[in-house]
């Protein structure tokens, strides 16, 4: 066993959605600290180029912008084609781009719902589907390709906001994983999902800021997330160590879940 060689992300070829910023940042920013060349996207071409001008700055590896919009089709399209201009193959997609949105049961509206469901699961499926040749491209038995599909705990338990398509969109997207493991592996495509708690992001900003306190009394070990915790998690499932792991949903939460508080 080469423990040197365990959990090395070194010149893999990666793609990370919504990577400008808050998990997907995070993950891009640990692919990139242990030498592997990152693709980040998202809606914002500012914001893209802002995070890999930073990210450049911390090497090894490389983070180069591709910004698209994956609630349109098209973009979804214009993304692996210029994914594929540039490289011959890629050797881990990272689905991360998502949304959320709460209202109650009585007023929450049609177009929100859609929205959310199609972002946070029809375009995993398209652009995993979209990514299938350059996935397979230099797959094999001995070193497979990788999907990550970012779901979230709420896809689990019950969330106590009223956020009714995030929860929906986000339990989809387990099962979603699950189907694809057992379609692709034989492909040599691994496919697992991480299921995060409570970290530090846009979509959670305002959250923290209003009930910190007391989402982190409901957390057993004490805190939220770091980058290391979900960096680690993606790194894992993308090196040799996580290589006979398949079909997976790694819940990183710090024990929230499992704890009697919720």
């Amino acid at each position: 066993m080469d423990i040197n060689q365990l959990f090395s992300v070194k010149d893999k070829v990666v793609l990370v959605t919504g990577g400008s910023r808050g998990i997907g940042e995070m993950i891009a920013t640990g692919f990139i600290q242990g030498g592997a060349k990152v693709y980040i996207s998202s809606r914002s071409a500012q914001a893209c180029d802002e995070t890999a001008e930073k990210l450049n700055k911390l090497g090894p590896g490389k983070c180069i912008p591709v910004p698209a919009d994956l609630q349109k089709t098209e973009d979804v399209k214009k993304l692996v084609a210029e994914l594929s201009k540039r490289e011959k193959h890629i050797d881990v997609l990272v689905n991360n781009a998502g949304a959320t949105w709460g209202a109650t049961v009585d007023d929450y509206p049609e177009e929100a719902f859609n929205k959310v469901m199609n972002l946070n699961v029809k375009s995993i499926f398209l652009l995993t589907q979209a990514c299938l040749p350059l996935l397979e491209a230099k797959a094999s038995a001995d070193v497979p390709s990788r999907v990550i599909n970012i779901g979230s705990i709420n896809g689990i338990n019950v969330p106590a906001h009223e956020t009714y398509a995030y929860s929906a969109s986000k339990a989809a997207v387990h099962q979603l994983t699950k189907h694809l493991a057992g379609k692709l592996g034989h492909r040599h495509i691994l496919v697992n999902a991480i299921a995060p708690g409570s970290f530090q992001s846009k979509m959670m900003k305002e959250t923290l800021e209003k009930f910190g306190d007391i989402i982190v009394a409901t957390v057993p070990v004490g805190r939220i997330g770091s980058p290391e915790d979900i960096a680690g998690t993606a790194i894992y499932l993308s090196s040799r160590a996580g290589q006979y792991t398949n079909g997976a949903v790694i819940v990183v939460d710090g024990g929230v879940i499992v704890s009697s508080k919720m």
